[in-house]
């Protein structure tokens, strides 16, 4: 397997508590990392560094060979979904849809109707997100996976408010991309197994 993505020995801090040190880890096309561990032990805080919202406080984060935090073909190459949906309440998923495609470093060819439609929600397009349950919110932010061309997705508890239904849809999609030689991080406390996948998983530490 070839390596694309690397984290060398990172250092998170909040404060004057450590977070995590000298932690490295690597994918390549076709693999998953679950990211574990309590609440507190910095899971959320490693996938918004890697995603370059979060600061790095010590190591390197590398794509194909260079410094990520540096390169424009990372950030082009990557969509984070955070643990809030990120979705503008006034808007309809539609419009939301549209908006993200419109400001993607690699915008798909794929149509908000098509997205919506294989997330679950297509009957709920046109009605503003502020009126969606939870679980309908959790399926407008996760239609953003088609709007963009990008070989690594962070995704921080994609399972977040979603039922049974739900679930086997994330474990589709993610399916779908590793199989077109994508790659995942993933923060995630429910079970998931993704066919065919021999998904790793990385345990942080303690939470203080």
């Amino acid at each position: 397997m070839s390596i694309e993505f690397e984290a060398r020995e990172i250092g998170l801090w909040r404060g004057d508590r450590r977070l995590c040190h000298d932690l490295s880890f690597n994918l390549g096309p076709g693999a998953i990392l679950q990211l574990a561990g309590p609440n507190g032990a910095g899971k959320t805080s490693l996938i918004r560094t890697l995603a370059g919202i979060g600061r790095l406080d010590e190591g390197e984060v590398i794509w194909k060979g260079e410094d990520a935090r540096r390169s424009g073909a990372y950030l082009s190459e990557l969509i984070y979904i955070g643990h809030h949906n990120g979705l503008k309440a006034h808007l309809t998923p539609r419009e939301n849809y549209a908006f993200y495609q419109s400001t993607a470093h690699q915008p798909s060819e794929v149509s908000a109707d098509d997205a919506l439609g294989r997330c679950g929600i297509a009957s709920l397009k046109d009605r503003p997100v502020a009126l969606l349950s939870m679980g309908q919110k959790r399926r407008a932010a996760l239609a953003r996976l088609f709007a963009a061309r990008a070989r690594l997705w962070l995704l921080d508890e994609p399972l977040a408010s979603l039922d049974a239904d739900g679930v086997e849809l994330v474990t589709g999609l993610l399916e779908d991309h590793v199989a077109g030689g994508g790659m995942a991080i993933l923060i995630t406390h429910q079970p998931i197994a993704v066919p065919g996948i021999a998904m790793r998983r990385l345990e942080l530490g303690e939470a203080a």
